[in-house]
């Protein structure tokens, strides 16, 4: 907790010069949209406690309608580490997760500087599990195809009428269970089997960055053409 309000306060403070230059509300229609976060997981309890996420990145493209209603394409990747605190026996590596998505959402400028993006992103993720453990026993990953879905929302304040900064909330599912036998462990570490069977859900909490391609000039008079 007292992480997501470092990353808050530190949103809110570095936005402040941005909306000293937003002298007009944002029409938008399509945009690139770029979020950077860290992802931690929940749910099933040994993707919660052995796998530390370390990043979550991802790029996209929407277009937004008058109505505020926006379509868009994307890919992601994220990294989990093996938290060696949390197992009995030494397991080095992680998880690699690469997931191409379509989202559908709602954006929309209520203030001049003000704006939400919430969105549900939905598509395929493949997951790949490297550990020295695997390897010592004739594999050189494992992967794994999977269903994705991630609820986010986006609070957003723009730096001029092209561009806007925001701080992002995600919930992404990965549709697969995950046990330690996916990291090459040939034990149950004390799990219940009814834990295995819930899928490997994430947090995201981090910032983003939007550029819109709306056809207007920089608000900020110091860079424009007289």
């Amino acid at each position: 907790m007292k992480r997501f309000h470092s990353i808050l306060l530190g949103f809110l403070l570095g936005s402040v010069p941005c909306l000293m230059h937003a002298q007009e509300r944002m029409d938008i229609d399509d945009s690139f949209v770029i979020e950077l976060g860290l992802p931690n997981g929940f749910a099933n309890a040994p993707f919660k406690n052995i796998m530390q996420g370390l990043v979550y990145v991802s790029p996209m493209y929407q277009y937004t309608l008058k109505s505020g209603l926006s379509f868009g394409a994307g890919v992601h990747y994220s990294y989990f580490n093996v938290n060696q605190f949390r197992i009995n026996q030494d397991v080095y590596g992680g998880m690699h997760n690469g997931a191409a998505f379509l989202k559908l959402g709602y954006e929309r400028f209520w203030t001049p500087t003000l704006a939400t993006d919430i969105s549900l992103k939905a598509g395929l993720v493949q997951s790949a599990f490297t550990t020295d453990t695997l390897k010592k026993l004739g594999f050189t990953y494992q992967a794994r195809i999977s269903s994705y879905l991630e609820p986010n929302i986006g609070i957003c304040l723009a730096s001029d009428v092209n561009a806007s900064f925001r701080l992002t909330l995600g919930y992404a599912f990965y549709g697969f269970g995950f046990r330690p036998s996916n990291l090459g462990i040939d034990s149950d570490l004390g799990y219940a089997a009814s834990e295995f069977n819930k899928v490997s859900s994430f947090l995201v909490i981090g910032f983003g960055y939007s550029r819109y391609f709306n056809g207007k000039k920089s608000a900020n008079t110091g860079w424009d053409e007289e």
